[in-house]
């Protein structure tokens, strides 16, 4: 073909992103030594003339893997190859899979997919409502991508089921919600703003499906494996009378101290866990809170106190602690958690856990007691203090 047609035909390869953007035509001259490569790998005559520019265009033409079916999320759209790489490094700690394009006009895209149309179009409104996908974010076909620079992987990102899953009961998606941090109120069985936004930041986050029940029942079903993997069990204390899901194998019986039940930290944990149940109401809580802070178990603590509810969080360079305590059948009992500073994730899950499991067996032997007096350190062997 001659230079015009050689030059039309590689403006359309560009176009439709079959070849590079600076792929260009080379016309023959005496003296080029061009082969012909067949389809058996053996040579074949230098081509005649008229056959070079086809072959220079040809040869101008990449080996492209074909590109899945299926739609992708265009993320972000960059001119300059380093700030779309460096945008694809960022963009990986959210979305391990997302990969970049080059298209015919040189700019670059970073996307997500391939993903079908129906996964798409459940996700890509859901993930903006999360601030997890930009508001400019769109979906596209491949056709319009160009060449792939960085390949990219699917996502796991399901299309909504045929059959949505019902919701659990309230407290239950409370609870859930809790443990895994998205929901900081009481589990009260009351659907509200925040129960709602606790079970759309669970979908945008676990990504397991956008209908509700299924990412709560997700949800429910990672919380029980993952009791079963930290080797959670049911500790019934008998001074206390109080029973509680604990991690037991990180924890040792200290002693008992009036309205206390310590136990420290086994093998050097760094945790610790202390009961307490006495009979009394509002002002025994109150009290038996302000001893907590005085001991140091929860240090510079944050207070939230109800009428029969009080909750102290603190922590410093060595510890988390964090204290509940209810008026419940005329006791004031509850339990302080502490944990070391290093593993946050844990701490709170663990002590949605406690919240959760902490219940009456019996009347305590001690529910005569009065309360111990503050000492001057935490009294727990093997807790380090900062």
């Amino acid at each position: 073909m001659d230079r015009a047609e050689a030059d039309s035909r590689l403006s359309q390869l560009k176009r439709a992103g079959e070849v590079p953007a600076d792929s260009f035509v080379v016309e023959y001259e005496d003296g080029m030594n061009l082969r012909r490569i067949s389809a058996s790998g053996e040579g074949a005559a230098t081509a005649a003339p008229d056959a070079v520019a086809d072959d220079a265009v040809a040869a101008a033409e990449p080996v492209v893997a074909p590109v899945p079916p299926g739609q992708f999320i265009r993320l972000q759209t960059l001119r300059d190859e380093t700030e779309a790489k460096a945008a694809l490094t960022t963009w990986r700690e959210t979305f391990e899979g997302a990969g970049l394009w080059r298209d015919a006009d040189g700019l670059f895209a970073v996307t997500l997919g391939p993903v079908s149309d129906e996964a798409a179009a459940a996700w890509v409104p859901v993930l903006k409502r999360a601030d997890v996908l930009p508001g400019d974010a769109f979906v596209s076909g491949a056709e319009g991508l160009g060449q792939q620079i960085e390949e990219g992987a699917a996502p796991d990102l399901a299309a909504p089921p045929a059959t949505p899953l019902p919701m659990p009961p309230l407290e239950e998606v409370q609870s859930a919600l809790r443990w895994a941090g998205l929901y900081p109120g009481d589990i009260d069985g009351k659907d509200g703003p925040r129960t709602q936004a606790g079970i759309a930041a669970q979908i945008a986050t676990g990504r397991a499906s956008t209908d509700p029940g299924t990412a709560i029942a997700d949800l429910i079903a990672s919380r029980a494996k993952w009791r079963e993997d930290f080797g959670l069990t049911t500790l019934h204390d008998q001074p206390t009378s109080l029973s509680v899901t604990a991690p037991m194998h990180l924890l040792e019986f200290d002693r008992t101290e009036r309205a206390l039940s310590i136990y420290g930290p086994k093998d050097g944990s760094g945790v610790a866990m202390i009961l307490f149940s006495q009979q009394g109401g509002q002002q025994e809580l109150l009290d038996l809170s302000g001893l907590v802070t005085a001991l140091g178990w929860v240090p510079k603590p944050e207070r939230s106190i109800q009428n029969g509810h009080v909750v102290l969080q603190g922590r410093n360079d060595a510890h988390i602690g964090r204290a509940e305590g209810w008026v419940r059948d005329g006791f004031a009992e509850g339990y302080v958690l502490i944990w070391p500073a290093a593993d946050a994730e844990d701490q709170a899950r663990m002590a949605a856990e406690m919240s959760d499991s902490l219940k009456r067996d019996q009347q305590p032997a001690n529910a005569e007691a009065g309360q111990p007096s503050p000492a001057q350190d935490s009294g727990i062997p093997g807790l380090t203090q900062p």
